[in-house]
């Protein structure tokens, strides 16, 4: 895969963490252990983003 097709996977994946969460959030018992583990994970994705925009630029 190229750094580009990766970079869009995650933005992807990004996305679809920011609908996950916000489904957990508006469930009327929500866990929010998951929500924080959803909220981990979507950084855990920003920061390798950050990782590959910077490598691109450098």
């Amino acid at each position: 895969m190229t750094t580009e097709g990766h970079m869009e996977a995650l933005i992807r994946r990004h996305r679809e963490l920011d609908r996950k969460i916000e489904a957990e959030r508006v469930r009327p018992s929500h866990d929010d252990m998951v929500i924080a583990a959803l909220k981990r994970r979507k950084l855990e994705i920003k920061d390798e983003l950050e990782r590959l925009r910077h490598s691109e630029t450098a």
